[in-house]
């Protein structure tokens, strides 16, 4: 990313009312899986990682994904959310995140279908891989199982949720966890193929009760997600959606893809959330499947889903500029931006765009998700060690 204008960018830098709290500018940090938990508990590291992007001047930091119970996610260092000592890690992170002048919502995260039945975790939660129905998805790479599998082996083939319900009061759960962990907010994961987006989606759910079927159907269990949430946290509950990503093997047809989603996103908006990110279309989250056809289903969506939001304030994540952001605030067609990649190799990544400084620094994709070698005392390599402005 070259240097920004400041002028160009001038409207990322002005308040906004989220919920009961009012952020101090409009670039918001969004949820960034890094894994570098220890045994899904966040670390002192961590907490270092999000100090320095407070420091950084997001407005916003949206937390990377929080599982709400365990799973066998190919991420096997992602965070929980469901032990005391899990609250306890969060905490810190928290207080160091207001400590600098920012606020911060908590992710929750159910992975569903994309578990694996022999990853760590799944076998001590001692249950089967749950999913709206039992289809497997297509894709994945658990490198860290023999023989790096993906989602579908012999014996991974996901067993349908019997009771629905019983996932929704996870969510909830998790929210109260939230709160005494000190989040601000809590957004719902609705996107990248994850739980609630196998709900919606007609080519995971095939259910024939009152959670599958029609849109209405299909769009039940995200919402009763959505108002479980707002019984803990009020208006500080937001969701974030990919209509167009076909990531985790999860895409409709285009005429189906809007009215589902122009049918969620409006009764989402009637419940008044503190925000909705939408996520454009990315190459780096399609798909292309054995034909050779692409998986996800590319459409504006901006554009489609911009007039089902008359009440939430709306963000738009997903390969934005400053100025690109900027634009589109100052045209009433986002209320702010989500950054995700520029953050990880620009602790001060709103800093510099405030000031017209460099962000041109490239991530250390090697160390993405992982650290240097398997040695946690080396997990600051390519994560936290990417430098800051010294001006």
């Amino acid at each position: 990313m070259a240097t920004s204008n400041v002028s160009g960018a001038k409207a990322l830098f002005t308040p906004l009312k989220l919920g009961d709290i009012t952020i101090p500018n409009r670039v918001m940090m969004t949820a960034l899986t890094r894994n570098r938990t220890s045994n899904t508990v966040p670390s002192d590291l961590m907490t270092k990682y999000y100090a320095q992007r407070a420091q950084g001047g997001a407005g916003l930091i949206v937390a990377e994904g929080i599982l709400i119970s365990r799973q066998g996610t190919e991420w096997q260092n992602a965070p929980g959310i469901w032990s005391s000592e899990q609250i306890a890690g969060w905490k810190k992170i928290t207080d160091a995140v207001h400590a600098s002048g920012s606020f911060i919502y908590a992710q929750l995260w159910h992975v569903g279908r994309l578990s694996h039945p022999d990853a760590p975790q799944q076998k001590l939660a001692g249950v089967p891989v749950p999913a709206p129905s039992a289809i497997a998805a297509r894709g994945g790479t658990f490198r860290f199982l023999p023989g790096a599998p993906g989602y579908v082996t012999a014996s991974s083939f996901p067993t349908e949720i019997e009771d629905p319900a019983l996932f929704v009061k996870l969510f909830k759960d998790a929210a109260i966890n939230a709160k005494e962990a000190g989040f601000d907010g809590v957004e719902l994961h609705g996107a990248g193929g994850y739980l609630v987006q196998q709900f919606l989606d007609n080519t995971s759910n095939k259910r024939g009760d009152k959670w599958g079927g029609s849109v209405e159907n299909r769009s039940r269990f995200g919402l009763e997600v959505l108002k479980a949430l707002i019984s803990v946290f009020g208006k500080n509950v937001a969701i974030k959606l990919s209509p167009a990503v076909g990531f985790n093997d999860v895409g409709m047809p285009l005429q189906e893809t809007l009215k589902t989603f122009r049918y969620f996103i409006a009764e989402a908006d009637k419940l008044g959330l503190s925000y909705i990110t939408l996520m454009r279309y990315s190459p780096m989250m399609d798909v292309t499947l054995e034909d050779g056809t692409s998986r996800a289903t590319q459409h504006d969506v901006l554009e489609s889903y911009r007039s089902s939001i008359k009440h939430t304030n709306l963000f738009l994540n997903v390969g934005l500029t400053p100025e690109e952001g900027a634009k589109l605030i100052e045209e009433g067609k986002i209320d702010g931006a989500g950054y995700g990649i520029p953050w990880i190799a620009h602790p001060d990544f709103a800093l510099r765009v405030k000031h017209g400084k460099p962000a041109d620094t490239q991530p250390n994709w090697q160390l993405m998700q992982i650290g240097e070698g398997d040695l946690a005392e080396k997990w600051g390599a390519g994560y936290t060690d990417y430098p800051a402005l010294t001006e």
